[in-house]
């Protein structure tokens, strides 16, 4: 029998499966974060929804923790890391309220189009206003997509019966799966000039934050309409508020905020605001639903059982030849994915020299892993479990090869497809992982939280046109590595900067004399 600790409330289905699998069910509601660390020592699993803050800390003083399960999607409140390098494992219920937020986002879309709370709330104060609150339809408008996850995916599926025309920015959909659904791919900017009406569907990262800004809004199809029922902070809401005020954007509809709970903003003060208190995934079905399931999970992690929904692997789940290249495959697909606007139809990933003795699949989900969670236009995070499923929906064959052969390293780890490349390998006793390819330009160079890839003519002074705008930013380089093209005339550098390299840096180094191509990685997790 294991101790089980469910820190929110959780649906009576879900506790009732725990306890009558025999375990006890200890359900400690509002507790501190002090509390929570006294309450862990000696439960075997936790169970929480968003609020309870599953810290490093936490994980620490839990000796004798199995697994973390979260009643939902989002893992903002767990501290994932923490728990793999514990060899805990972390599970959620990503499919529970997938249906539950694609309806309340088409709610939103419909309110914010007809003014509907507008109305109510005119119609209860005892005005009749008829003529103030006259709104527009949506057949024949245009829908812009922000991120094709299954969330998106269901929107835009239900927007269609309502006779919109759909557009989407997703950049690792492939262009047939977007025809597949009636669907025209198409880049951000584009999509906000065309689209009367966009609804986001993306995880919150730091790619991600602040994405929808001043800029884009100002180029956006003056009157549109824009719907976020997916993460706040996507949205720069000072500069929404600014673009309705102004009448380049003719509303908004909120379920989430940048800080959350939210009670005040510009934005309610505005009449084309629509807003709920983040009530997407608020229904009896889908509580019910992430109950159920991550109880489920927890369950079978409790008796050593594959576990669907599992977002990290346990070190068990890799053998000791393969444990030392998980880190580094990540890496690579994030870098491969820095690398593209949208990834290529195949994806080629070979394994040489002793590590191809093995088995290499949980490696495969790695590179995936990293791909997707690079790419960040999915809306739920990206798991072993369901990369390869993020793959197919988005019509990306995978191709693995191997060979005990190797030149230059014992072994190394290559990904290929469309034009691009990356390959890596581990050195010293540590293991340590080394970028050693980039395109085909041969670097050394060990991955870091702040990176950058130039392409560049190959002549002098580019290493110093380079320094000098990174320098003039204040930021500081802690790692390089040069590398030729094989064939000549341009060469590749990888940067390791000691902060972020912003968006203003990065156009500045792209405007720059002799520069080609500058990619930011996306760090990984």
């Amino acid at each position: 029998m294991a101790r089980i600790l469910v820190t929110e409330e959780l649906a009576e289905s879900g506790l009732s499966a725990l306890a009558r699998a025999g375990h006890e069910v200890d359900v400690r509601l509002g507790m501190s974060p002090d509390e929570l660390i006294e309450a862990v020592r000696g439960a075997h699993a936790v169970l929480v929804r968003s609020a309870t803050k599953v810290t490093a800390e936490v994980i620490e003083a839990g000796r004798e923790l199995v697994v973390v399960g979260r009643a939902g999607i989002g893992l903002d409140n767990v501290d994932v890391p923490a728990a793999t390098r514990r060899g805990v494992m972390v599970v959620n219920a990503p499919q529970s309220v997938t249906l539950s937020t694609a309806e309340h986002t088409m709610a939103l879309l419909l309110s914010m189009a007809r003014n509907i709370p507008q109305a109510h709330a005119a119609l209860l104060a005892g005005r009749w206003e008829k003529s103030r609150w006259g709104g527009v339809e949506l057949h024949g408008k245009t829908l812009g997509v922000v991120g094709l996850g299954r969330i998106g995916t269901l929107v835009a599926q239900r927007a269609l019966a309502f006779g919109m025309r759909l557009v989407a920015w997703d950049p690792w959909v492939a262009p047939e799966r977007a025809r597949q659904l009636g669907i025209e791919l198409m880049d951000l900017e584009a999509l906000f000039a065309e689209s009367d009406f966009v609804t986001i569907h993306l995880l919150k990262t730091a790619e991600s934050t602040g994405l929808i800004g001043k800029d884009l809004l100002a180029k956006a199809k003056p009157g549109l309409r824009i719907v976020n029922a997916a993460r706040g902070g996507i949205i720069d809401e000072d500069a929404l508020a600014d673009a309705i005020r102004s009448g380049q954007v003719a509303g908004a509809a909120l379920d989430v905020f940048a800080s959350e709970p939210c009670t005040s903003s510009p934005l309610f003060e505005l009449d084309g605001v629509v807003v709920t208190p983040h009530l997407g995934a608020s229904t009896q079905e889908a509580q019910d639903k992430a109950g159920v399931t991550v109880a489920e999970q927890v369950l079978l992690a409790l008796s050593g059982e594959f576990v669907p929904f599992a977002v990290n692997v346990a070190a068990a789940e890799a053998s000791e030849a393969v444990r030392p290249f998980l880190r580094l495959a990540e890496w690579l697909g994030a870098v491969f994915a820095s690398l593209h606007d949208g990834l290529p139809s195949v994806l080629e990933i070979s394994y040489e020299g002793a590590l191809a003795e093995h088995d290499t699949r949980i490696l495969t989900l790695s590179v995936l892993k990293g791909i997707f969670a690079a790419g960040g236009t999915t809306d739920e995070p990206v798991s072993y479990v369901n990369a390869p499923q993020l793959a197919a929906e988005r019509g990306v064959e995978v191709r693995e090869t191997t060979s005990t052969s190797a030149h230059d390293y014992l072994n190394r780890i290559t990904l290929r497809g469309g034009s691009h490349a990356t390959a890596g390998t581990v050195a010293g006793g540590r293991a340590e992982p080394r970028i050693v390819m980039v395109d085909d330009h041969m670097v050394e160079l060990p991955p870091a939280a702040n990176m950058l890839v130039v392409r560049n003519d190959d002549r002098p002074g580019m290493i110093g046109i380079v320094g000098t705008v990174l320098g003039e930013a204040g930021l500081s380089i802690t790692n390089m590595a040069v590398g030729q093209s094989p064939s000549g005339g341009t060469a590749l550098m990888v940067l390791a900067t000691e902060t972020a390299v912003s968006a203003e840096v990065l156009d500045r180094l792209g405007k720059a004399d002799g520069i080609l191509e500058v990619h930011r990685v996306a760090a990984v997790p």
